[in-house]
């Protein structure tokens, strides 16, 4: 008998098949088997079957889904800031918006959801304004929180909650995958992460010059004739800062503290970003609003930051723990290097 190990074209198409078939073992074990029970938030999920009706409480977690194909599984969507993601336009507007806000609990039943998805506790968590976790689940729906909103991080009804632990992309890329375990759909999951890191990476090498010359304050928006709430240390800014080499002049561990300008003032940030949002909770939501204020308060407009010019905008999605961090870290890398911040 020839030895197959003599014979090279016999021996390639050995080769070939246990590829083929360890290919095809690796694609079956990524399957997902249900019921699937994951941990989130503290709690344990249990996914009967890969959902078909979900209500997605959160614009980032809609988007998630629509990165992962997954827009003809969503039944009904609430909490928008600003526009759905480029190119998902006409996908959105085909989904049913239960609230720009806060969606009532009975809204959201009305959908009859197999799955909640979830962006913050504050919406659906121990003090949710929207329900508690548990009220859906007595009715068989379980319900996935964003592990960005509570992983490291203590949410409070009184307020934004402090993040005790960096955040990082991870907490978003974990829940890319584990969302797309629960539908079934892992390698897309894999592909849309793919994407995102290698979209960071290049962001950071644009501005590598910039590490450790420049520091900013990132305002997202206020309340009437009160301090602005700007960005702790620990929170999507702070990564985004971090990625750039920006120092971060706000220190505490506060999600989003108030902040006198008298004392970002002091602290003579070369770089003031500011929040873009459609939604309309305070006065100075708005782009336009946040601008004339920094023209016209007299301790603002003094800023080194608004003399020099150096008053960008960024998308208040990309503020949050968000896929859309990564749309920041570009936004803000491209206006560096185009006001010539970096040599």
């Amino acid at each position: 008998m020839t030895s197959l190990l003599k014979t090279p074209l016999r021996a390639g198409l050995l080769f070939a098949s246990l590829a083929t078939a360890s290919f095809a073992s690796a694609a079956q074990a990524a399957e997902t088997t249900y019921p699937l029970t994951l941990e989130n938030c503290g709690r344990q999920i249990t996914i009967k079957k890969a959902p078909t009706k979900t209500v997605s409480i959160g614009q980032s977690s809609t988007e998630i889904l629509y990165l992962l194909g997954l827009a003809d599984k969503v039944a009904g969507t609430a909490l928008w800031v600003g526009p759905v993601l480029k190119g998902y336009e006409e996908v959105n507007a085909r989904i049913d918006r239960l609230a720009d806000n806060d969606p009532s609990f009975e809204s959201v039943l009305a959908k009859k959801p197999d799955i909640i998805a979830v962006q913050f506790q504050w919406q659906v968590g121990p003090e949710g304004v929207v329900a508690k976790p548990e009220q859906f689940e007595e009715l068989g729906i379980p319900v996935y929180t964003s592990p960005s909103d509570c992983t490291g991080k203590e949410n409070s009804a009184a307020s934004d909650g402090v993040r005790r632990q960096v955040f990082t992309m991870d907490l978003v890329y974990q829940e890319i995958r584990e969302l797309a375990q629960i539908y079934d759909v892992q390698d897309k999951g894999d592909e849309v992460v793919a994407d995102l890191k290698k979209r960071e990476q290049a962001a950071r090498t644009k501005v590598a010059s910039a590490e450790g010359k420049l520091s900013a304050v990132f305002w997202f928006s206020s309340a009437a004739n009160a301090d602005p709430y700007v960005a702790g240390r620990n929170g999507a800014p702070g990564y985004i800062m971090s990625a750039l080499g920006i120092e971060n002049i706000i220190t505490t561990e506060d999600e989003w503290p108030t902040v006198g300008w008298e004392t970002i003032a002091k602290a003579e940030p070369t770089i003031i970003v500011a929040g873009s949002m459609e939604r309309r909770r305070y006065p100075l939501d708005s782009l336009e609003a946040k601008l004339d204020f920094l023209k016209s308060d007299p301790v603002a407009s003094l800023m080194p930051a608004m003399k020099n010019g150096h008053v960008f905008n960024m998308d208040v999605q990309a503020m949050n723990p968000t896929i859309r961090t990564i749309e920041g870290i570009e936004a803000l890398a491209g206006a560096i290097a185009e006001a010539g911040l970096v040599k």
